[in-house]
């Protein structure tokens, strides 16, 4: 969950996340090209999102295809907002 959190608060990585519409699919250069980014940074962001579990990934040929996992996504938001109601 920690890691998760950790990538979700550089604003790079929230700006890449923005770019994907409900069930895209971008690879590193798509990003690159909408981006302010270089190529090897955006790849970077991609690798700590992947990492983290907020991206999903697959190989296709020479290309990475990534998508938001919305799964992890909301476990782990769903872990969290049980925390806290139980918390409170």
């Amino acid at each position: 969950m920690s890691r998760m959190f950790v990538a979700l608060g550089d604003e790079h990585r929230q700006r890449i996340l923005l770019l994907f519409e409900p069930g895209e699919r971008l690879n590193v250069g798509q990003i690159a090209e909408v981006s302010t980014l270089a190529r090897s940074t955006v790849s970077h962001h991609l690798k700590v999102l992947h990492e983290s579990g907020v991206l999903a990934s697959e190989k296709i040929g020479k290309e990475v295809w990534f998508w938001i996992d919305r799964k992890a996504l909301e476990t782990t938001f769903t872990n969290v907002l049980d925390y806290v109601r139980e918390s409170t």
